[in-house]
This record gives structure tokens, sequence and C-alpha cells, in this order.
């Protein structure tokens, strides 16, 4: 059966991800997460996205970006990982082993007020969440670092945010996140369910034709005579 057509319109906020085939070790050594820099910015001077924050883990991958046209989110995305793909199996001398990622990246619609910078702070604090840095700007593989100290290029590639974030935003996203905000950007990642507020969701699934990311879970429960 076709897949259905990415439904990303321009002029949303996005929080996309993608990760490896069987939870393998995409990112094993410094070299393979530079490697991925350089996609990135490939990709972002071939498809300009705004990105407003990335990370960048072992075996997955996040990024929160706005894009302006229709067609946009799903033309960046596919260029790169399909270009990361592609060079990794060639730099790792498994071309034919299959592939990397477990399918097409993930998405979600996010409303522009502090529910965006709740999912921003969850994306930048991903590896203290899983236990790899004491705070979350010690990781080197993301905004939250390039932001601060990063190479240009990588300072360059990263847009402004369309909300205000907390004066010291690193201090911010090191603590830690709510038990409800956790469990709502969950549902999120495994629906596609656009994240804000709950009239706002409403508007967003009509508009976008998205009911099945708000319908019950499961199978529907079958009456009983």
């Amino acid at each position: 059966m076709p897949r259905g057509p990415r439904i990303a319109p321009g002029g949303l906020i996005y929080h996309v991800f993608n990760r490896s085939a069987g939870k393998m070790h995409m990112f094993r050594k410094d070299a393979d997460y530079v490697a991925f820099e350089r996609v990135m910015l490939e990709a972002h001077e071939r498809h300009p996205i705004r990105i407003l924050s990335y990370c960048i883990l072992s075996n997955h991958w996040h990024f929160v970006v706005w894009p302006r046209e229709d067609g946009e989110l799903s033309a960046f995305f596919r260029w790169l990982a399909n270009t990361h793909a592609m060079r990794w199996r060639v730099a790792h001398r498994t071309v034919g082993y299959g592939h990397l990622y477990q399918g097409r990246f993930k998405s979600f619609p996010v409303q522009r007020d502090e529910h965006l910078l709740t999912v921003l702070r969850y994306v930048e604090r991903n590896p203290l969440s899983a236990g790899l840095v004491r705070r979350a700007e010690a990781w080197r593989w993301g905004s939250l670092r390039a932001r601060r100290d990063g190479r240009p290029e990588l300072r360059e590639m990263l847009s402004p945010w369309p909300v205000d974030g907390p004066a010291d935003w690193e201090s911010h996203v090191s603590a830690a996140l709510t038990a409800k905000e956790v469990e709502r950007m969950e549902v999120s990642m495994r629906r596609s369910r656009p994240f804000g507020r709950d009239r706002w969701v409403k508007q967003t699934v009509q508009r976008l034709g998205m009911e099945y990311t708000v319908r019950g879970e499961g199978r529907p429960r079958k009456n009983v005579e």
C-alpha cells in the first residue's frame, strides 16, 4: 500500500525526528557526528529551511524547524536522511546491508507560544535526559552548544526563535521537565499529534485533516450483546 503524502504546509513549526533501524548506533565516534553535521549544512544550503534547534544522539536525531513554503520540510529532511544514509554506508563499508533508518522521518506541528519553548527545551536537553552529560550545554552535538561556541557555519545555520525564551536558557534547559510535559510530548511523538493548547490542536487537526492523531489508541471495542 503506498504511503500517504506528508502533511506539512509552510508557516507552521514542526518537531521532526528519526531513528536508526534496530536502534543501531549510527554515531559511534566524533567523526560520525562531524560527518552528519557536514550533510546537515549541505542540506541547508540546498533547502534553506529555518532551523530553530537540533540535537544528534547515537541512534537518533531531533530538529525543530519553521518552513516558509509547502514542501520545504520534506525536501530538506528527505535529502538529509538519504544523503547521510548513503555516505554512512560507504564510510563504514556496509553498502547493501539494508536501511540505515527505521523509516521516513516523523513530525508534528507545534503551537507558536510556550508550547514551542517546551519542545525546544525537550530537544536540547535530550542528552541530559539520557544521562550522557551532567549539564545539557556540555553536549557537543546540538544547537544548545552550537549557539554558544559552535563553528561559525553552525551558528549561522540557526534561525531566531519567533518567541522569547527565559534569559538564562541553558539553566532552564537543564531543569527537569514535568511529568505532564513529558507525557504530552511522548503522545505527540508517537501519534504525530499537534502539540499546543486544546483549541489550537483541534483547529490544526481539522485544518490539516489529522483526525487520526486524536482518535483513541488501540483497536475499537466490540459490542457484546
